[in-house]
């Protein structure tokens, strides 16, 4: 890896903007873009029964939940996590059901939908609330969580995250090096996220981005010791379009070995 071009860094603290990044979900789940290709491939992979056990850790949730709501039936615990005080204060917001917090139900709604009505939306907001936890974390530390020691989970989800926080290929690599340690041996890594994006926009904001492509993320997780189970891909939407160069989206399973 050259890691020659790095993209400057940001005080994503500063200026990430929650609310508005939170605007990109205020239509129907089944017609934003790449989301529903997400949460189908999340409840594919969660329903199958292979991955499930004490602890999932979803890295960089940013202010939302949709990315945990199938797993949240195979879990005791999920952490959900960000960088950012105003992200976690949001999903903090959600889960106490505090008035002005974001309305998550057309997603549960969605995902309910899939998994032929076996839970009600109900159930899962319950559930969530029961489970989830919220922490800081920084993936470019090598414990995302420190200075609070975290055990190794049984899954780590990150969803649109490691492209926006990692300033060339090299931190990209020791990003997943630190995921890595963060896992039990056997356990799995759910990866999504922009291919061949230079940048994105929310609000009045543009971001930076480090350009992933499928052989820098194949490369980069099979050097730190991952199998890769799944790799599919599905092309950016005019709506998408909208805020970001990137060609298309991928989901990602890999298995840590044992």
């Amino acid at each position: 890896m050259s890691g020659k071009k790095k993209v400057p860094r940001i005080d994503y603290n500063q200026h990430f903007d929650s609310r508005a990044y939170l605007k990109f979900f205020e239509v129907e789940p089944s017609m934003h873009g790449c989301l529903p290709f997400i949460l189908r491939h999340l409840n594919n992979t969660f329903s199958s029964g292979n991955l499930k056990g004490k602890k999932l850790i979803d890295l960089g949730s940013g202010p939302t939940v949709h990315i945990i709501i199938s797993a949240s039936k195979y879990f005791e615990e999920i952490v959900a996590s960000d960088l950012t005080s105003g992200s976690r204060k949001e999903i903090e917001k959600w889960l106490k059901k505090e008035e002005d917090c974001f309305n998550w139900r057309p997603f549960i709604e969605f995902v309910c939908e899939m998994e032929g009505r076996s839970r009600s939306p109900e159930e899962v907001e319950q559930r969530l609330r029961q489970i989830v936890q919220v922490l800081k974390c920084d993936v470019t530390l090598e414990n995302p969580f420190h200075p609070l020691p975290m055990e190794p989970a049984d899954c780590i989800t990150c969803s649109l995250c490691l492209e926006g926080a990692c300033e060339d290929e090299e931190e990209y690599d020791r990003a997943i090096g630190s995921i890595a340690a963060l896992l039990k041996p056997g356990s799995s890594l759910v990866l999504t996220d922009t291919l061949n994006q230079s940048y994105a926009v929310m609000g009045p904001q543009r971001f930076d981005c480090l350009v992933l492509t499928q052989s820098l993320v194949e490369e980069t997780l099979k050097g730190h010791g991952f199998s890769i189970k799944e790799f599919d891909t599905q092309p950016a939407t005019e709506l998408e379009k909208n805020y970001t160069d990137g060609d298309s989206f991928f989901y990602l399973v890999a298995q840590k070995t044992e």
